[in-house]
C-alpha cells in the first residue's frame, strides 16, 4: 500500500480534494436526512407537481433530491431556487461538520511542500470555503473552490468540476491527483485524465470504490499523511 501512495503521490504537482468526505463529515451535526426532507417540505409548499419519485423522496442525499427536480424542471427558475434553499441547509450543516481525521493536517503539509490545492465538490462551493475558512485552512486554496453550480447535469461523474480546477491552477491532468470518496469521484477523475486515491471510511464504502475500479484505497488518511511527510524529508 505505502508503494501504492507513493507511486500516486510522486510528481502530483496539484491535490484535488472532494469536500464532504475526505475533509469532513459535513451533515455529521446537520443529518443529510433532515435536510432532504426540508426540501421535500419546501418542494410540497410550492408545486407538488415537481415532487420527486418516491425512491428520490425517500433517499438520505439531499442532492438526489435537487437532481430529481432538475431531470423534471431542467434549467428553470424553480431549480435554481430550491438549489439555494440546499445551499443554505449545507451552510448551516458546516457549523457541524467534523473534521475527516488527518485531513487538516494533511492539508497543511501538501500546502507547506508547495503543491497547488483546490476543491472539486458537488456541495456548494461557498459551503467548502465557509468551512475551510472556519478551520483556518481556505488560504491553502487561496480561491480555488469548484463546486456546485446551477447546471446540475455538470456535477459527478461528469467532470465539469475537475476541469475547471485544471483549468484555474493551469494544472497538467498526468501531474495532478484527485482525493475522493465515491464512484462518480473516481469516473470524473479518469474522464479528466487525473490520478485517483480513493478515501473511504468504512468497509461498505471500500468495497463500492474497490468495484467501481478504484486501484487504491485507503480507509484513513493517516498513511497519506505519513507519505508526503516521508517525501518531503527525502
Amino acid at each position: 500500500m505505502i508503494e501504492q501512495l507513493r507511486n500516486l503521490i510522486k510528481g502530483a504537482e496539484c491535490v484535488l480534494f472532494d469536500f464532504d468526505g475526505p475533509i469532513c463529515r459535513l451533515f455529521a451535526g446537520h443529518r443529510a436526512h433532515d435536510v432532504a426532507d426540508s426540501l421535500v417540505d419546501w418542494l410540497k409548499k410550492r408545486d407538488r407537481h415537481v415532487l420527486p419519485a418516491e425512491e428520490d423522496l425517500a433517499s438520505d442525499n439531499p442532492l438526489a433530491v435537487l437532481r430529481a427536480v432538475a431531470r423534471i424542471r431542467p434549467g428553470s427558475e424553480f431549480v435554481q431556487a430550491l438549489e439555494e434553499e440546499l445551499t443554505r441547509e449545507e451552510l448551516r450543516a458546516a457549523a457541524t461538520a467534523r473534521p475527516t481525521p488527518y485531513a487538516d493536517p494533511l492539508i497543511r503539509t501538501w500546502s507547506a511542500v508547495g503543491s497547488r490545492l483546490a476543491i472539486t465538490t458537488d456541495n456548494s462551493p461557498l459551503v467548502a470555503e465557509q468551512y475551510l475558512t472556519g478551520r483556518g485552512l481556505a488560504g491553502c486554496f487561496v480561491s480555488h473552490f469548484y463546486g456546485r453550480t446551477t447546471d446540475l447535469s455538470r456535477i459527478k461523474p461528469d467532470p465539469d468540476c475537475v476541469n475547471r480546477a485544471l483549468t484555474g491552477l493551469d494544472a497538467c491532468p498526468g501531474a495532478t491527483l484527485m482525493i475522493g470518496d465515491t464512484p462518480s469521484d473516481l469516473f470524473a477523475a479518469q474522464e479528466a485524465g487525473v490520478r485517483f486515491l480513493g478515501y473511504a471510511r468504512d468497509g461498505m464504502r471500500v468495497q463500492r470504490l474497490r468495484g467501481a475500479g478504484a486501484e487504491v484505497v485507503v480507509d484513513t488518511l493517516e498513511p497519506v499523511l505519513a507519505t508526503v511527510r516521508a517525501m518531503a524529508r527525502a
